[in-house]
């Protein structure tokens, strides 16, 4: 850790601080997750990012195995598409990580005030295997449509409509989570009624 993030972790946790005594809450909550967000993303190059990169690429590893529309080099984080006419290579890289996402979840859902601790970890594990499944979603539907349509298809798949369906996905995993919906609301109480029925068995 470097000296100006150790020093603008330290300024963020004062200004926090003075805010939430202050009960200044809609900048508590805009501080404190926008802060959070940023000094995640510093903390996790390069370790999480390598991490959550490699699980989504083991991700669509695992598929293009099941399906055998595309090869995965694991190692190299290369996904070679074979559609019998002209082959495409897509890396799967930092953008395809899924990290920014996780995170801008991460931080808004720490300093959301309508949740409990135990509901907020409940939400962040359901919320951070939705963006990685999500995110497993568009790059094999990336791989689908050159697979099955040809590599013309590629530049609007990856660009546009894989993008365009992953966003959807976070959309929902937002508007579920942070309007405290039904569906978001019935999960939780199953949740928990599972887990204090198995701690009583």
């Amino acid at each position: 850790m470097n000296s100006y993030l150790l020093f603008g972790i330290m300024g963020w946790l004062y200004v926090i601080s003075v805010l939430k005594r202050a009960h200044l809450s809609a900048y508590y909550f805009i501080a404190g997750s926008v802060g959070l967000f940023f000094i995640l993303i510093a903390l996790g190059n390069p370790y999480w990012v390598w991490f959550m990169t490699h699980l989504v690429i083991n991700g669509v590893s695992a598929l293009g195995d099941l399906t055998h529309w595309c090869r995965v080099f694991v190692k190299y984080g290369i996904v070679y598409i074979g559609n019998g006419t002209n082959p495409v290579t897509m890396s799967i890289d930092y953008e395809c990580s899924g990290i920014i996402e996780t995170t801008a979840f991460v931080g808004l859902l720490a300093f959301f005030p309508t949740y409990s601790r135990q509901a907020k970890l409940f939400y962040l594990v359901m919320g951070a295997l939705w963006i990685y499944l999500a995110n497993v979603i568009r790059l094999m539907l990336v791989v689908s449509l050159v697979y099955f349509g040809g590599a013309d298809w590629y530049f609007m798949a990856h660009t546009l409509l894989g993008r365009i369906v992953f966003y959807v996905l976070v959309i929902m995993l937002y508007y579920n989570v942070f309007t405290y919906s039904q569906l978001s609301q019935s999960l939780y109480t199953n949740f928990k009624r599972h887990f204090s029925r198995g701690n009583h068995s």
